[in-house]
């Protein structure tokens, strides 16, 4: 469970804006610091491509001063927020069908919440069609994931994809980059 606790370079909720939003949405239960913390970056950090923003964003700190990211980024300040606060978070990822008529990756987060165990949630931010909720134990993402040639990969990993991490840091705006993600979780 240690390794779902930890600050890394991309998870870095030792940075002091980070570690400050954390306490600030700290207090109560495990449930109720999840939730508030998942609402805060649903509801507060803009999806990039909501709002038109060229920059791609990746460590959580940076997502937090821009105040954007897709849906990666958004999962990886969602689980600094967690791991701040103590609470056990991970990351999976979905194979979506998308508009371009082509496969993309969607990624979320996993958290431990007590006795319930593992939890999906997904930051990606609401929107007319979107509507991703916290209202454990019924878990409700932003995509079902469930049409032709779609997965949920049902993985939880504790460090981001390698791959998408790559693409994030590569300096290419949101629309150069959607080439170069990946289409799939590589397996083995």
């Amino acid at each position: 469970m240690e390794k779902y606790l930890v600050s890394s370079e991309i998870i870095d909720f030792d940075d002091i804006d980070v570690a400050n939003r954390a306490k600030q949405l700290a207090g109560g239960t495990t449930l109720e610091v999840a939730q508030r913390c998942f609402e805060w970056v649903r509801d507060e950090i803009d999806h990039s491509n909501d709002i038109g923003a060229q920059q791609l964003t990746c460590n959580a700190s940076e997502v937090l001063r821009k105040g954007h990211g897709l849906c990666y980024a958004k999962s990886h300040l969602l689980a600094a927020l967690l791991r701040a606060n103590a609470i056990p978070t991970g990351f999976g990822y979905q194979r979506l069908y998308d508009d371009a008529g082509d496969y993309m990756l969607h990624g979320y987060n996993m958290i431990h919440i007590g006795e319930q165990g593992w939890y999906r949630v997904d930051a990606r931010g609401n929107k007319p069609g979107v509507d991703a909720q916290f209202m454990p134990p019924r878990e409700q993402l932003a995509w079902r994931g469930d049409g032709p040639g779609e997965c949920d990969y049902r993985i939880n990993l504790a460090e981001p994809l390698p791959q998408l991490v790559r693409v994030l840091h590569s300096g290419l705006t949101v629309a150069e980059a959607w080439s170069f993600f990946p289409k799939s979780v590589p397996m083995g």
